[in-house]
């Protein structure tokens, strides 16, 4: 009897001293330590997952998607949350069309943590894989930056890199205004880890830009290139098409190009930049028109001014010719534009002066940068020719020996067009912020009065003449408008193309450029190809003006002038 009393008072015992303990330990976990408890089951029952708000999509002025935003499924393992990895091996093998022994090697490699498998899943195989709900594998959406039009105005675009900031073009130069926010996204499992709802926080989308490329002529622009290379050979070329007045661009061109959804795949990176702004080039005669606008504005010549040739000009030991070594006689400074005479241009610019020539090449500005919103602006330093000496300042005079981008051209030909305006180009039309605000582009006058409105009037005039009464340059001519331009052949130096010897090559560079209607502005382009299988340009650029020309002037309705 007593022995049976002594085992019910030890069990009476155990008992109590095990509920004290436990009363200690909840004292410890629910009073004490309550802070640290509550907090530790939290963390297993939500879950914080940081994320970038969506990027800015980029449109055309005529609302087509350049640039856009995809959800992708994207298929990983948390290999420690395997149960068989044989089996899951062999039926993602099956899932997902790949080798069963390659998947079990990745899976023994690693060991532990995450393992990628595969993204951008078909409906029918994510279906089949949720159906499985194999241990360990997880599906997860993955925003990614898709180009809808694939190699169209590439450079002008840019893309977003391995590591999701925006490079070159558009992407790169408003990589602020285009990325969003960073926040987290957080939600709460179920006690079967089935997530209940999801939040987010502090997470903001970054803002829509609208270009001012029109679609239809940025397409025709590129078209025409590309027959370029079919037809003249072309190394590479560009087009571009603005509004002179405000400086909007409806056109920025590049051959050749790159389609901006495999740009990883692209070896020589040199094809990402815009030639347009990011590179430099001897422009030729298409800079003819500046010395004589500098001549007429400084009073130092009229049109009609005479001048006699000889077919050279020798400055110390050098000895500058006309293109095929031609001799001209006696010619008025209009037939020096219309015939593009180098010697006659020599002539203007020693009339004007060393320094006001200089002067004149800033204030049309050659030698600073135009602002465009694009990345990558280079800037030309021309320090040889900014020193002033006679032979490059004669050189200078008819586009040899200096160095200008195409943007840079085309804003100081703005500056005829706009009676002595320069306008700053832009490609950003508007800003449509993510709470619907917008923030239109205004023009911008960079600089002002650099030519009068009486010497623009006359130039224009002289640049008419040159598309009218030239024989090959009329290949620009669209009958019943009145078109201003000029042509430009310049030879490229061994050291442009990387040569090491001093003078110029056989390559050349043939470009036009011109405005129309001549007496109403609305349209300039600039066709510029490297080394075509031409003889000049009057063979070469000018026929593509008036395609691209023609086109316009159909698709707008621009009626005649005549």
């Amino acid at each position: 009897m007593k022995n049976k009393n002594w085992r019910i008072n030890f069990i009476f015992i155990s008992v109590l001293l095990i509920a004290f303990v436990l009363l200690i330990r909840l004292f410890y976990i629910q009073v004490l330590n309550q802070s640290f408890y509550s907090a530790l089951a939290k963390g297993q029952q939500q879950w914080f997952i940081e994320a970038q708000g969506k990027r800015g999509e980029i449109f055309t002025q005529d609302k087509r998607i350049l640039a856009t935003n995809t959800a992708k499924s994207l298929v990983y393992l948390r290999i420690e949350e395997l149960e068989d990895k044989e089996k899951t091996a062999r039926i993602l093998g099956e899932i997902l069309g790949q080798d069963e022994s390659f998947i079990l090697q990745r899976i023994n490699e690693q060991g532990y943590g995450r393992q990628f498998l595969k993204d951008n899943l078909s409906e029918k195989r994510l279906g089949k894989l949720e159906e499985k709900n194999l241990p360990g594998v997880h599906i997860m959406e993955q925003i990614t930056r898709i180009y809808p039009r694939g190699k169209r105005a590439a450079q002008v675009i840019g893309f977003l890199g391995g590591e999701g900031k925006g490079q070159y073009g558009v992407e790169g130069f408003h990589e602020p205004i285009l990325q969003g926010k960073a926040g987290w996204l957080s939600g709460r499992r179920n006690p079967w880890g089935f997530s209940l709802g999801i939040g987010a926080n502090d997470i903001r989308q970054g803002a829509d830009l609208v270009l001012t490329l029109d679609y239809d002529i940025q397409e025709m622009a590129e078209s025409l290139l590309k027959r370029a290379e079919e037809d003249l050979g072309i190394r590479s070329g560009q087009i571009l098409v603005k509004e002179p007045t405000t400086g909007r661009i409806l056109a920025l061109a590049n051959f050749p190009s790159f389609d901006l959804n495999k740009f990883y795949k692209i070896e020589d990176k040199k094809i990402f930049k815009n030639a347009i702004l990011q590179k430099a080039f001897e422009p030729g005669s298409v800079l003819k028109p500046f010395s004589m606008a500098i001549a007429l504005e400084q009073g130092k010549i009229t049109p009609e001014t005479t001048f006699v040739d000889q077919g050279f000009v020798q400055i110390g030991n050098h000895f500058i010719r006309n293109f095929a070594d031609k001799v001209w006689g006696e010619k008025t400074m209009t037939q020096v534009l219309i015939n593009s005479i180098n010697t006659g241009v020599i002539f203007v610019q020693e009339k004007i002066g060393a320094e006001n020539f200089l002067r004149y090449f800033e204030k049309f500005g050659f030698f600073e940068p135009t602002n465009i919103d694009l990345q990558g602006e280079v800037v030309p330093e021309n320090r040889i020719l900014r020193k002033g000496r006679r032979i490059n300042l004669a050189t200078a005079s008819f586009g040899q020996g200096i160095k200008i981008t195409p943007i840079q051209l085309a804003r100081a030909f703005g500056a005829i067009i706009n009676d002595g305006k320069l306008v700053r180009p832009y490609i950003v039309e508007k800003i449509i912020q993510p709470d619907g605000k917008i923030i239109r582009t205004k023009p911008e006058i960079q600089r002002e009065n650099i030519i009068s409105p009486k010497t623009a009037n006359r130039l224009t005039a002289m640049l008419v003449s040159a598309i009218e009464e030239t024989p090959f340059v009329n290949r620009a001519k669209i009958p019943g408008y009145y078109i201003a331009g000029k042509t430009g052949t310049a030879q490229v130096s061994y050291a442009a193309l990387g040569i090491p010897k001093a003078g110029y090559s056989e390559e050349t560079i043939q470009s036009f450029i011109g405005f129309f209607p001549a007496f109403d502005p609305q349209f300039l382009i600039l066709v510029k190809l490297d080394n075509p299988a031409s003889r000049s340009a009057e063979f070469s650029a000018a026929p593509i003006f008036r395609k691209l020309a023609k086109h316009i002037i159909n698709r707008w309705h621009i009626p005649p002038d005549y």
